[in-house]
């Protein structure tokens, strides 16, 4: 399914009736990696998930995109499809969108929030970090210069490219602008704020989101439960797909 949101002409997916879960994807996925849990929550609920600009069949945004654009933009996509109360499901990314939305004051009824993997939390930088983010300002601030540019117009792109996670150098300019905008921000000052019922599912070996965050994410909330899915790592929905289900048909009272 197709709908136009804020001009940008969003792919989305929408299964099942009842009660409305949104699914709000992680980082640089599709919702082809999303298929088991759409399947799964539609056979009790009504399932809604876009594809974010930037990923999947949607668009990427005119510019780099901070998690309150993000969250205008699910907003915006929800009042289109006049949905004005749903629980909110978010892994990894989706889940840091979660968190501006609903802390910062949702326009819409959430009666629960589900983050598996979630994103959101900075954290201090290691010395090697610190050398290697000063060793990354150096040399673009170097091949940034006119003369520089003038002769080798494809270096700092370049330098880019080889810079950063692969998230980063696997993007577009626009979407690693946006990605820096993302992973910069600490949300944890608006998780006191979240007064839902908040369940916090987390791979026990998750190394893009270690538990520790999860932990932290926990003493936070007022109302937060954290399982921990002992092998898993930050895809734990599919690497333990059935335990994961078990969790979250407990937390939504699925019988």
């Amino acid at each position: 399914m197709y709908i136009s949101v804020d001009g940008i002409v969003t792919h989305y997916d929408d299964r099942g009736a009842g009660d409305v879960i949104v699914i709000l994807q992680g980082w640089g996925t599709e919702l082809s990696l999303y298929e088991g849990l759409i399947s799964h929550l539609s056979k009790t609920h009504r399932v809604i998930a876009p594809e974010l600009p930037g990923f999947g069949e949607t668009p990427e945004p005119p510019s780099a995109w901070s998690a309150a654009d993000y969250s205008a933009f699910v907003l915006s996509f929800l009042e289109q499809l006049k949905i004005k109360k749903a629980i909110l499901l978010g892994h990894s990314n989706g889940g840091r969108i979660i968190i501006k939305t609903v802390g910062s004051g949702a326009s819409i009824e959430v009666p629960k929030i589900i983050l598996i993997g979630s994103a959101g939390l900075t954290h201090e930088m290691t010395p090697e970090q610190l050398r290697r983010q000063k060793m990354y300002k150096l040399g673009k601030a170097m091949l940034s210069s006119a003369p520089v540019k003038l002769i080798l117009p494809d270096a700092l792109e370049k330098f880019k490219q080889r810079s950063g996670s692969a998230d980063y150098r696997n993007a577009t300019p626009v979407m690693r602008d946006t990605l820096v905008k993302l992973v910069n921000e600490d949300l944890g000052h608006l998780l006191p704020a979240i007064k839902q019922p908040t369940l916090l599912i987390w791979g026990e070996r998750d190394d893009s989101t270690p538990v520790l965050d999860a932990k932290r994410m926990e003493e936070l909330l007022p109302d937060g439960g954290l399982v921990v899915v002992k092998g898993a790592g930050h895809y734990c929905y599919l690497e333990q797909p059935l335990f994961v289900y078990r969790v979250l048909d407990s937390f939504l009272g699925v019988n």
